[in-house]
């Protein structure tokens, strides 16, 4: 799953949550936005927040509520509860267990 925050000089950053079926990976994808607008735009989309430059932190509620519409199989809330698991056991999980630490990466092509 791809949690993707793009934009340009002339716009308004925008969220997107993609690749929703896709429960191997998580990942904060920045695009043409500073760090701080990308900070800005999570928070305002309820989303999460960046930590630092390397970091992110995606509100683990939140972003189930915005995947589990686009999902396209019926296995999804299974794999779903595997993914936060092995995140709890790698130590991702952060503010009591509701947010999960990310690594920020570039939205290519963004």
């Amino acid at each position: 799953m791809i949690v993707e925050v793009v934009g340009g000089a002339d716009e308004l950053p925008e969220v997107r949550v993609t690749d929703v079926d896709d429960l191997t990976s998580l990942q904060l994808a920045l695009g043409a936005v500073t760090d701080e607008e990308a900070d800005q735009a999570l928070r305002d989309a309820g989303l999460g927040r960046v930590q630092d430059a390397d970091t992110g932190v995606l509100d683990l509620a939140a972003l189930r509520a915005a995947a589990e519409p686009q999902a396209g199989s019926d296995d999804w809330a299974q794999r779903w509860d595997g993914m936060v698991g092995q995140a709890a056991e790698a130590g991702r999980l952060v503010d009591d267990g509701g947010g999960l630490q990310v690594r920020v990466e570039s939205a290519a092509g963004a």
